[in-house]
């Protein structure tokens, strides 16, 4: 599996991995869309800024979206209108700025910045209550939204809600050139290069593999953090979500559109080539998943029975998290103390809300805060609800842990892929094997037929077929299978 965005930028950047000890005032480590962001905001402010990526800039979720810049998100705003009304405005303010953000950028860049409608609709009586329930949300949030009774789709659909003047983009491309900008503003930019972890102290060291940087403060841009301090993992659900894009005879449709019912269809144009149609969904839990394959396969087999394509140009997944809270969280790693700041939660909607969180940790450092700080604060007095629902999270990481142990342990010499024995071993069938133990907090991780990973079904870390780390939590790759 291989995105679409890459496919449409061939001749991209590379950068050296770290080599040498150095010494900066920040580090930010990831080099997708926030770190990118965090990294330009700082550089022009002539901050001394070391970029860490583990792979290559746009390398997870970033270049896995389907490249989204909206306002109006799903359900999401009838959900913080339930739980976090106070915040409401706050939020959409949020995404608003980074949405304006990026809209500027490509706009002075040269980069295509496609404006587009944007459109929730339902075609169930249970998902036509929530979205009236959502369109509420947005008129009290000040959205100017207009409620459709159909829309020009090859389906029926039981009501839609539209907002005019959003934008679609290609979130690789665009990522890139914010990083080249970065560095040519002096901020200086390390590929292939895992950080393992942080010390801390007056002046916190970044260990990778090769190499240490000391910096004043350090910025988590890693799609979850990759340190358990703060305890982000127990507050946060990894999701995995499919897309493929096809080849159509002319634009196959004329907004972004999204089902608010379950399963999630996304529909949208590709940039700048209208003939292409992405088609995103069946979201579900990381390593939770029957068969990957059969959701990337469910998936193709409606855009092909749907629109009358033909097989994808390609398909590809990306993996984003959930927040227990359901507000992002970017700030203090701890509460009100250390040098470690994070960014992360974003749902699914971290294109807009992933600027933004750049543009506020930067702030953060340089001393300026925007009128919407509040609203998306990494620690906050934790509702009821919260509460809940992260007990809720952290009982099913409990029976997964279980569950997998048992498994493995009365799991005899099955044919690869698979995971078995005491201690469990994961068996690719390419390549020796390695333990099934997942280096974060002990998970038994699962086969994923899809991408050939092992994944944890814990806290979504992710790792190769000979156990090297693709994400995290994890640092540290699976060992060998004694």
């Amino acid at each position: 599996m291989h995105s679409w965005w890459y496919d449409q930028n061939p001749d991209r950047p590379t950068y050296s991995p770290l080599s040498e000890d150095l010494s900066c005032d920040v580090v930010v480590v990831g080099a997708g869309l926030v770190g990118a962001t965090t990294a330009l905001a700082l550089a022009r402010a002539g901050t001394s800024v070391v970029v860490l990526e583990g792979r290559t800039v746009a390398a997870g979720t970033t270049g896995g979206t389907t490249g989204k810049v909206s306002l109006l998100q799903g359900s999401r705003l009838s959900t913080l209108q339930r739980h976090h009304p106070e915040r409401l405005r706050g939020y959409v303010e949020a995404n608003r700025s980074g949405q304006e953000w990026i809209r500027a950028f490509c706009q002075s860049s040269g980069l295509p910045y496609d404006v587009r409608d944007a459109v929730t609709y339902a075609t169930t009586a249970h998902g036509e209550s929530q979205l009236r329930r959502e369109h509420e949300a947005c008129v009290e949030a000040g959205l100017p939204v207009v409620w459709e009774d159909s829309l020009e789709l090859p389906y029926e659909v039981r009501g839609a809600i539209r907002l005019a003047g959003q934008g679609q983009i290609d979130a690789v491309a665009v990522t890139d050139r914010i990083m080249a900008d970065a560095v040519e503003a002096g901020a200086r930019l390390f590929e292939q290069t895992r950080v393992l972890r942080v010390d801390g102290g007056e002046r916190p060291r970044v260990r990778t593999e090769h190499a240490t940087v000391d910096a004043r403060h350090v910025v988590l841009a890693t799609g979850i953090p990759i340190l358990d301090r703060g305890g982000f993992f127990a507050r946060l659900s990894p999701e995995r979500s499919y897309a493929a894009a096809f080849r159509t005879d002319g634009p196959a449709v004329d907004a972004m559109h999204l089902s608010i019912d379950t399963p999630t269809r996304s529909l949208r144009t590709s940039t700048p080539d209208e003939s292409v149609l992405v088609v995103g969904g069946n979201g579900h839990t990381t390593g939770r998943a029957r068969s990957e394959a059969q959701k990337v396969d469910d998936l193709v087999a409606w855009s092909q029975s749907t629109f009358g394509v033909g097989d994808p140009l390609a398909t590809w997944s990306a993996q984003d998290y959930a927040p227990a809270s359901g507000l992002p969280y970017v700030g203090k790693l701890l509460p009100n103390r250390g040098a470690v700041h994070v960014a992360t939660g974003f749902n699914k909607w971290g294109l807009a809300m992933g600027a933004a969180a750049g543009l506020a940790l930067a702030g953060d450092l340089l001393g300026e805060t925007p009128s919407w700080r509040d609203a998306v604060r990494s620690w906050r007095r934790p509702a009821l609800r919260d509460a809940a629902k992260a007990a809720e999270l952290n009982a099913s990481v409990g029976v997964e842990m279980g569950k997998g142990w048992v498994s493995a342990a009365v799991t005899r010499d099955g044919a690869p892929p698979s995971v078995g024995g005491v201690p469990p071993c994961a068996d690719s069938g390419n390549g020796a094997p390695v333990s099934a133990v997942c280096t974060h907090l002990g998970g038994i991780v699962e086969w994923n037929d899809a991408e050939r990973s092992w994944d944890c079904p814990l806290h979504g870390s992710r790792f190769a077929e000979d156990g090297s780390v693709i994400e995290g939590p994890a640092t540290r790759p699976l060992k060998p299978c004694r």
